[in-house]
């Protein structure tokens, strides 16, 4: 495979070691005009690869809420049909993102279902 057809496969080369992943998050402008659902498959500290609602040009300024991270922005490197990637602006810590919302299983559950646990019954 010569280095056109390696680039032309699977996007520019990439700056950092990405992590395979499933995040749901929603894509705007730099501007705020929603773009979209995404869901983000790859993930690294400085850039993403995600499946979209409808199609994202190349070098558009997009912002998104990644889990654990925040807000982060950037710019489309690359756009095939529905399928994005894209460099941030300022590089993040990926494994944020994988670290749990809550510290213990009773802070993830709703108030609801806390409240409203079946008794525990003793033998």
């Amino acid at each position: 495979m010569d280095d056109e057809q390696g680039i032309s496969d699977r996007g520019p080369a990439r700056a950092a070691p990405r992590d395979s992943l499933f995040l749901l998050t929603n894509l705007c402008t730099s501007d705020g005009a929603p773009l979209g659902k995404a869901r983000i498959r790859n993930l690294s500290a400085t850039g993403l690869m995600a499946d979209c609602e409808g199609a994202v040009a190349v070098g558009a300024r997009i912002a998104l809420d990644l889990r654990g991270v925040g807000r982060v922005s950037g710019r489309v490197v690359w756009s095939r049909e529905n399928k994005i990637g894209v460099a941030f602006d300022e590089a993040i810590d990926p494994q944020l993102a994988r670290k749990p919302v809550a510290s213990d299983a009773s802070q993830r559950m709703s108030d609801y279902l806390r409240l409203h646990q079946p008794p525990t019954w003793r033998r």
